[in-house]
């Protein structure tokens, strides 16, 4: 069914309403492709982001490969026709710690090789590698993550000129990963930003640019104007980063690192969604105030890229930082706060369920 205007809107907004995320659904273990074909009624593509996932680390590994982790949020991320999170961490074995054992305030996180087909199970197409924790076990450590999760099929990207591609529905969508050290996309380095982003149009219908920025804890939630810091660490100017990416042919772009919630905004008809929080770690993520909000994103995009609809699936973390459905929808309720606070000039109508649409001029 090709669908245009607002009866695209319209159709994809129900169809978000009446796919309210469930804790307790059960998905059979069965190739993703093999999904129900209603969910796809409406023209465009569905993508789902979540924040960052550990599935093990020093901390502790979880039980059942970590799929306890995932299980809240498979049913949504399996519904989606490409699922994407930060993983934040390794995969071993392989490598040294950067931490060593003198090392105070330092954090290295590496799970077991297995635990990467969790992300599958769970339904995970793509994972942004691009951030602080991918090169925990320095260069061993990080190809042994992604032979992991080559492995598991589980697509990667964040290292310097890597893009990865992924085909649904006729539709090519290209993925890069961008953040502020040196295994990855430097995404200070405007001239380097511009020109992947235009050799993936080139190559794809659809591009995505994920970033990994921005200052760390509970009371980090609006995207300042301007680079931030944290622990001696420059993070990045998130704001500066999504324009440029867009200019340059970014249709979606996806942020995390802040460990909190952060708000969305509308660029050119592309969304930007800075920070999911943490969607799933054990024992390593804290969890206190408002670190324990996790949200997913759903967007749904027209085969060109543009935004026309979303959803955000509101979750909360227990001690563990495991999440559950959050019936109260306070994540939801905290990102359209934050985005109208942050981007009061984004014409973005965010409701209190977690429903998403391009408001029209003259109206907030």
């Amino acid at each position: 069914m090709r669908l245009v205007g607002t009866t695209r809107t319209a159709v994809a907004v129900a169809l978000f309403a009446a796919a309210a995320l469930s804790s307790t659904e059960s998905v059979a273990e069965q190739p993703k492709a093999a999904a129900p074909a209603q969910k796809h009624d409406g023209e465009g593509l569905f993508i789902a982001w979540g924040g960052d996932v550990t599935l093990g680390s020093s901390y502790g590994n979880p039980p059942d490969a970590g799929r306890p982790l995932l299980r809240a949020v498979r049913s949504a991320l399996r519904k989606a026709d490409i699922a994407t999170v930060n993983y934040e961490g390794t995969f071993g074995p392989g490598g040294a710690s950067k931490c060593g054992p003198a090392s105070d305030n330092c954090f290295a996180f590496q799970a077991p090789a297995g635990n990467a087909r969790t992300l599958r199970w769970a339904g995970v197409d793509v994972v942004n590698h691009a951030n602080n924790h991918a090169w925990d076990y320095g260069a061993v450590g990080w190809r042994s993550s992604r032979d992991a999760l080559k492995r598991a099929k589980v697509g990667a990207t964040g290292a310097p000129g890597e893009i990865v591609t992924v085909t649904k529905k006729g539709t090519k969508v290209a993925f890069a990963g961008f953040s502020t050290y040196p295994w990855s996309n430097q995404m200070g380095d405007e001239a380097k930003v511009r020109a992947l982003i235009q050799r993936a149009a080139r190559e794809a219908d659809v591009v995505v640019a994920f970033f990994h920025a921005g200052a760390e804890g509970a009371d980090k939630s609006h995207v300042p104007n301007g680079p931030e810091s944290a622990f001696g660490e420059y993070r990045g100017d998130s704001r500066r980063f999504a324009r440029v990416a867009i200019d340059a042919g970014a249709d979606l772009v996806l942020g995390s690192g802040p460990h909190v919630l952060r708000g969305l905004e509308l660029y050119k008809n592309r969304l930007i969604a800075y920070s999911l929080g943490n969607l799933a770690g054990y024992k390593n993520f804290g969890t206190g105030g408002r670190s324990g909000l996790s949200a997913l994103l759903t967007v749904a995009v027209t085969p060109t890229g543009r935004f026309f609809a979303g959803r955000i699936d509101s979750l909360r973390l227990n001690g563990a930082a495991i999440p559950s459905k959050d019936t109260s929808r306070a994540a939801s309720k905290f990102m359209r706060g934050l985005s109208r606070a942050d981007f009061p000039s984004s014409r973005l109508s965010i409701t209190s369920k977690g429903l998403i649409k391009e408001r029209k001029r003259g109206h907030r």
